[in-house]
């Protein structure tokens, strides 16, 4: 993400950004000044000093403009897992998840200021979660194919990329909740640790750490599940 987070400056022409960049710029400068609701396009095309023509080349609508870079981001996203062949799927679609955060990361200024701007707009929340909804189905997408033949593998698909979603955004609302300090990627990578316990392979022990106990249970076949479960925590309790 590169747009800036204020207009470019009037007699910066040399200095003048791409017009994509420029449109951005002016929307969010006056998104700041009147409100969203009470600016228009005609507004953003007047401060950019370009047409109509131009906005809508770059942007279907003015909800468009105050997400620019999550059609590139979910590209890149798609490309990143159709490129994979870890062996560890729910590693993978976390690494995916990560392209989102350093999107975000990359101008926390903006990032914030988008935050802020889209909790106060409730239709600027709903396009949100329609764009979160997409990068989930292409999380999903993924390991469908890569749980494809198991047991219940559409259903651990879905469930896996729920819960990256989730600790992903978690992670990525207590950052800009924070007005951008801090290490964003820390915070994304330990609620993304979370999934990969629950569903992947887990974290690695620390280094001089040795193997854990091993608990073995013996239980009857046939017994309910919740039975199995409740001798486990029976044993791993006198543990």
């Amino acid at each position: 993400m590169s747009s800036s987070s204020a207009a470019p400056g009037r007699g910066d022409s040399a200095e003048k950004p791409p017009m994509r960049d420029a449109l951005v710029a002016a929307a969010f400068r006056l998104f700041l000044e009147r409100g969203y609701e009470q600016t228009t396009v005609d507004d953003i095309v007047a401060l950019a000093g370009v047409g109509r023509r131009s906005f809508f080349r770059y942007f279907p609508s003015k909800e468009d403009v105050v997400f620019p870079d999550h059609e590139h981001c979910l590209a890149d996203m798609t490309a990143f897992l159709a490129a994979g062949s870890d062996d560890d799927p729910v590693r993978r679609v976390c690494d995916a998840a990560r392209l989102v955060l350093l999107m975000y990361a990359e101008n926390p200024a903006f990032s914030v200021q988008r935050y802020r701007l889209t909790k106060s707009v409730p239709g600027l929340r709903a396009y949100e979660l329609s764009v979160v909804w997409r990068y989930e189905r292409a999380l999903a997408g993924f390991l469908r194919g890569r749980f494809a033949g198991l047991p219940d593998g559409s259903l651990r698909a879905d469930v896996i990329a729920a819960a990256v979603v989730a600790a992903h955004n978690n992670a990525l609302r207590s950052w800009l909740r924070s007005e951008g300090k801090g290490d964003a990627e820390a915070t994304v990578d330990h609620a993304l640790g979370h999934v990969r316990a629950a569903f992947g392979a887990g974290p690695v022990a620390a280094a001089g750490e040795g193997p854990g106990d091993v608990v073995v249970v013996v239980s009857r076949r046939g017994a309910p599940l919740w039975r199995v479960v409740q001798e486990l925590e029976t044993a791993l309790g006198r543990g």
